[in-house]
């Protein structure tokens, strides 16, 4: 199983960013996947998280914030993100299956007042 994230970077207060996660080596159809975030000095907490028939969650400080999405042709995953603040630099994961399952490469968000 792979998970290859891409799409951190800097950003402004207020801006956008968009991450991606292509999933390989296990039918993304039957998985559910998340995003997870670790700020500096922090644990690595869940973001978002969608199921296989493309149920939402996400954790209240994101909610009308982020989305997240999936896309079954490209076996991506996606983590939208808007109104971004101070607060959302991190470093971000995809996950597949929590805190002991598979774990894609750090992506790094830093925003910017």
């Amino acid at each position: 199983v792979q998970l290859q994230a891409s799409g951190g970077g800097l950003v402004e207060a207020g801006g956008s960013l968009r991450l991606s996660c292509k999933v390989s080596g296990v039918n993304f159809r039957i998985v559910d996947l998340s995003w997870y975030r670790q700020g500096p000095g922090k644990q690595r907490d869940l973001v978002a998280t969608i199921t296989t028939g493309g149920t939402t969650d996400y954790v209240d400080s994101v909610k009308g914030r982020f989305a997240i999405s999936r896309d079954y042709a490209r076996n991506t995953v996606y983590l939208q993100m808007n109104s971004l603040n101070l607060e959302d630099t991190s470093v971000y994961y995809c996950n597949m299956g929590g805190l002991q399952g598979s774990w894609g490469q750090e992506t790094e968000v830093t925003v910017s007042s």
